[in-house]
């Protein structure tokens, strides 16, 4: 009686298989960061517009809203394109009178004074702006 042969690429691939056996699992990967955890309070918003809960954020001359549960940030509002680098020179937000109003102004490199774009801006529900 005769043994058969392996042959040899398909010893390699067993064993390539069965040293797999027995490892852990990979972790899971760590969540992402809240990119909204360094936005200081005072360019913060989180109450009720229009009867809504709202949670607003002013970062980097852009407006975001939190989505609901864990949906992260969508932004709704960010000042014009302008056609030269330029950079967030002003960015305010205030809310009173059941409305939320900010200032958000892109100054453009090399020139002096605000603003290139931008301006003052209102909402009642979070989502649509009026330029004022």
């Amino acid at each position: 009686m005769s043994i058969p042969l392996i042959p040899p690429g398909c010893l390699l691939v067993l064993a390539a298989l069965l040293a797999g056996c027995g490892k852990p699992e990979p972790a899971v990967p760590p969540a992402k960061p809240d990119p909204m955890a360094e936005v200081p309070p005072e360019r913060v918003f989180k109450g009720s517009l229009g009867g809504k809960p709202v949670h607003l954020a002013v970062s980097d001359c852009k407006v975001y809203r939190a989505l609901p549960g864990d949906g992260g940030w969508q932004m709704v509002l960010e000042p014009e394109p302008y056609p030269f680098f330029s950079s967030c020179d002003r960015q305010t937000l205030r809310a009173e009178n059941g409305a939320v109003t900010v200032t958000l102004g892109r100054m453009a490199f090399g020139a002096g004074g605000c603003c290139a774009t931008g301006g003052t801006y209102r909402s009642t529900d979070g989502e649509r702006w009026k330029k004022l």
